[in-house]
């Protein structure tokens, strides 16, 4: 079976790293940046994989599974790759911040082919190729045929994967922890500074309003939501650094349509005041510049 992981960053690299564990599976990164082999520091140990490295969207072809885990601005690029990697029978798996996973990647494949994916996977790329894995973490995927498939590919590793009847909640409910860290991007500081009482008020607040708007669009969220957010960064590494936060202080792209925007947007939908996630974006937007 070949797999084509779009997007060897942090995740990614940690995703092609486990699969090439299994020497029934060929494995290849799509990336922009060449290197040599990928060098994983996890939990249990250091992991190295040889995977076949393609730069170039002319060096690829039809794979049974294409797993995206570029960023979501990333998605016509990754457009571009799927017009090369999916054949007949391909499917594709999306590993990616937000609640929208599907809808980012119809333009470019049927929506049937579209696995959505809710990733918990910290990590953080230091180099190309080069990625710490701080928890074995979990994946969910929604129950049936293709998520059973899905999981089936992890099997060999630790990485907790499963499905779930009610993947529109989990998307949600990831949604919660990433707005919440919208505060270390804006903060430059890791997850500690969340033991701060008003900073995490700030947090809980950003929570509420994506708790409200979860519900609208038909997500089971509970009432406590903010404070096991909030509760989640208190308890984990003190210098945990998010994707959001890291892209922020390295002068990237941020994904912050995906993580509040989308907040903002559906809430406008709905009539729900999303006021604390409008004033975040609006303040990462300027002093992105």
């Amino acid at each position: 079976m070949r797999i084509a992981v779009i997007g060897p960053g942090a995740v990614g690299g940690v995703i092609a790293a486990w699969l090439a564990q299994n020497p029934e599976l060929t494995v290849e990164v799509c990336a922009r940046t060449a290197f040599d082999r990928l060098e994983v520091e996890t939990p249990g140990g250091p992991l190295t994989a040889t995977p076949r490295v393609l730069t170039s969207t002319e060096q690829a072809d039809p794979v049974d599974w294409a797993i995206i885990t570029t960023k979501t601005y990333d998605a016509a690029a990754t457009g571009d790759w799927l017009a090369r990697l999916v054949g007949p029978d391909t499917r594709v798996a999306v590993l990616q911040n937000g609640v929208e996973h599907v809808e980012r990647f119809t333009p470019y494949v049927a929506a049937e082919r579209i696995t959505p994916a809710v990733v918990d996977i910290p990590a953080e790329r230091s180099a190309p190729g080069r990625v710490r894995q701080r928890r074995d973490g979990t994946i969910l995927v929604p129950a049936g045929p293709a998520g059973e498939a899905f999981v089936a590919l992890f099997a060999h590793t630790p990485i907790g994967v499963s499905t779930t009847a009610d993947f529109q909640t989990a998307a949600w409910k990831k949604l919660a922890l990433n707005c919440a860290g919208a505060v270390n991007a804006l903060t430059l500081k890791p997850s500690g500074v969340a033991r701060r009482e008003p900073i995490a008020d700030i947090m809980r607040a950003l929570v509420a309003e994506c708790v409200a708007v979860g519900r609208a669009e038909g997500a089971d969220l509970p009432s406590d939501l903010p404070d096991t957010v909030v509760e989640g960064y208190r308890s984990g590494p003190a210098d945990g650094v998010n994707s959001l936060h890291a892209d922020r202080a390295a002068g990237r792209p941020m994904e912050l349509d995906a993580r509040n925007g989308v907040i903002v947007r559906l809430g406008a939908r709905h009539g729900i005041a999303t006021p604390v996630n409008a004033m975040v974006v609006a303040l990462l937007e300027a002093a992105a510049g």
